[in-house]
């Protein structure tokens, strides 16, 4: 049976957030909305879902809802969310290319690609559906909130599932570059393959001894005072695999708050540390058109770009705008 569609929303977003959706069942005993609310929301306070009736701020398809309003079994109902306070990321996302399909942006460091969890408005797609008026904009892959580089996003709700596919089917080619220790005695290039895990709720993967389902080739593009810059090629998209394979070689990608160690959570939010990898460079053949695509950052790693701030005991100056963060001229 095909699945029906939801209706339209009736309220607008807010800076890029849609409004959560609620469907009622299709039976119940309860006999008000408020009834319902109270019992199937058990994280909304009863004075918050009060505060929202009386205002008159839970929409259905007929419009605002009040305190009395019976429950009607399948019913759609709108309301905003409370948004998480949330620390303003002071870097800007840069537009990389944009068109009838798709829209491709430089994301700094430390900004999510989309909502999830603590980050609400403070992600990649949220400031693009507000800046660019593109209200159903969507993701076609997600990358990592550290990570700095190339994201993509997808203009039309219909054509989001063809890009989806390319990321899925690894007909994406994808170059990241990263700053990390040098070792003379590792043999380098190589691939690296393991089976990683990554459960829901904790902070780092692992790596269990099984048949493998992540593969990375690591490739030396040059060294320099005991630091290594490094192009890595992911062959598979598991979370945390490029970080996770570098620090098992004995290569922990500088900046990183997770591998080999987990630091204290206040260091993931360090701007003065950004963890160095960047997703630099992206290429695939556009299932839409036919055409070749191939995109590339703009931006530098400052542990290599500027290595004598970024080894000051203090990080890199918090009054200065961190190269990391900001694209090269073209």
């Amino acid at each position: 049976m095909r699945r029906k569609s939801k209706p339209v929303a009736p309220l607008p977003q807010r800076r890029g957030v849609d409004p959560v959706h609620l469907r009622l069942p299709v039976e119940g005993p309860w006999p008000t909305v408020r009834a319902y609310l109270a019992e199937r929301l058990p994280t909304v306070a009863p004075e918050r879902i009060d505060a929202l009736l009386h205002g008159r701020e839970i929409v259905g398809q007929g419009g605002p809802i009040g305190p009395d309003e019976p429950f009607r079994p399948g019913a759609h109902l709108w309301l905003y969310r409370e948004l998480p306070d949330e620390v303003p990321v002071p870097f800007e996302v840069a537009v990389v290319h944009r068109d009838e399909h798709l829209v491709v942006v430089d994301k700094p460091h430390f900004l999510a690609t989309t909502p999830r969890g603590r980050h609400v408005v403070e992600t990649a797609l949220s400031r693009l559906r507000h800046s660019l008026g593109l209200p159903a904009l969507s993701p076609a892959h997600r990358l990592d909130r550290l990570t700095a580089g190339l994201a993509m996003f997808v203009v039309r709700p219909e054509e989001r599932g063809a890009y989806q596919t390319l990321f899925r089917d690894r007909l994406v080619r994808k170059e990241y570059r990263a700053i990390a220790p040098y070792d003379p005695a590792l043999a380098l290039p190589r691939t690296v393959r393991s089976h990683i895990v990554k459960e829901r709720g904790v902070i780092a993967a692992r790596e269990l001894d099984a048949p493998p389902n992540s593969e990375s080739r690591i490739e030396l593009v040059e060294h320099r005072d005991g630091l290594g810059h490094y192009r890595l090629l992911p062959l598979s998209g598991r979370t945390h695999q490029l970080r996770l394979h570098m620090s098992g070689l004995g290569l922990p990608i500088l900046g990183d708050p997770v591998y080999p160690v987990l630091l204290p959570e206040a260091a993931a939010d360090d701007f003065r540390r950004p963890l160095q990898l960047l997703a630099s460079t992206v290429e695939f053949t556009d299932p839409l058109t036919g055409r070749p695509r191939r995109f590339e950052s703009r931006r530098t790693l400052a542990a290599w770009s500027d290595p004598a701030a970024w080894a000051r005991p203090e990080g890199w100056p918090e009054g200065r705008e961190h190269p990391a963060t900001v694209p090269d001229a073209p």
